[in-house]
């Protein structure tokens, strides 16, 4: 009776002691495993689809490359639900943090406590109201303006009527209305004959051309400054049955528009890149900073690029939602 007991209490202990093992190693796992959140907007409109689909392809080569490194999206649809799932990525311990901010301001207290508890903060595209984070990934916004403007001037031959359809009136705006213009200044024979607002948004663009082209009677180019204000604003010119715009250039670099730039529109030539992907380089920063990396500067910034029928194939991700 005795020896079954003692064999019996030999087996619990070593059930027990195993048990024991495979928890402690377990937790062992989980506390290396490096967390990375990234905080994005949702899905509104193209661009931010864009972005959501890059973050989803740091996702999945991040985690497939590094058997340490888990990836957590979280989207969310205004500036109160981020700060609300940031609390939330916070609570799973993450490592590291990506955050493409809805507004700078409310966004900033709750990334001080994402300082506070020493985890990496990255900044994608929108600063934020106070300088906190150890690195931003930003587009250039006044090198979209000027090759957006280079690139007409150069299809004008120098010489023409043109049109700029702004974005929704904040910094951003302004730095590409004012790099599209100092470029224009040094061409004395393009006029630009209105400057209004299109919010970035499509039916806006729409309606805003409709204005223009009963408002202008020769135009000769139109920088809708985003290529979903520029599908827009072709529809209204396809409607209008008007034939003298040469050229419309948009700007971000949605699939549709380098689809028509592949398929040799007579009036869709080229758009200015303002890559989603930053959220994807943000990606790989973050866990660059985990592993011990450190940058000199503070600012990386994506640079604009012209998107041509020479190129066209290199920036064409049909797969993307944007």
């Amino acid at each position: 009776m005795n020896k079954i007991t003692l064999k019996t209490l030999s087996s619990f202990l070593l059930i027990i002691f195993t048990l024991f093992l495979v928890t402690s190693c377990g937790n062992s796992n989980q506390k290396s495993k490096k967390i990375i959140g990234i905080s994005i907007p949702s899905a509104d409109h193209g661009w931010t689809g864009g972005v959501v689909w890059w973050a989803q392809q740091a996702k999945k080569q991040l985690e497939a490359e590094n058997k340490d490194v888990s990836v957590i999206i979280s989207t969310a649809k205004d500036a109160a639900e981020q700060v609300d799932k940031i609390e939330n990525l916070l609570v799973r311990k993450i490592s590291a943090l990506v955050v493409l901010p809805h507004e700078p301001a409310p966004l900033t207290g709750i990334c001080q406590s994402v300082k506070a508890k020493n985890v990496k903060l990255l900044v994608v595209d929108r600063n934020l109201e106070k300088d906190i984070q150890d690195l931003t990934i930003a587009g250039d916004n006044v090198g979209f303006g000027k090759v957006a403007a280079q690139e007409i001037a150069k299809e004008l031959k120098g010489k023409g009527n043109i049109l700029i359809m702004e974005g929704i009136p904040c910094a951003v705006n302004n730095d590409r209305v004012n790099g599209f213009k100092e470029v224009i200044k040094n061409y004395p024979n393009i006029k630009i004959l209105d400057s209004q607002s299109a919010d970035w948004n499509p039916e806006k663009g729409l309606k805003l051309m409709e204005n223009f082209l009963q408002k202008h009677k020769v135009i000769d180019a139109v920088w809708a400054g985003d290529d979903d204000v520029l599908v827009g604003a072709l529809q209204a010119y396809k409607e209008s049955k008007r034939k003298d715009v040469k050229l419309f250039v948009g700007g971000g670099g949605s699939k549709v528009i380098i689809k028509r730039i592949l398929d040799k529109d007579p009036v869709v030539k080229l758009t200015v890149t303002y890559p989603p992907k930053m959220v994807y380089v943000a990606a790989q920063k973050a866990l660059d900073m985990l592993n011990g990396k450190t940058f000199e500067k503070k600012v990386v910034v994506v640079p604009a690029e012209a998107v041509t029928s020479q190129n066209a194939k290199d920036f064409y991700f049909p797969d993307s939602a944007y």
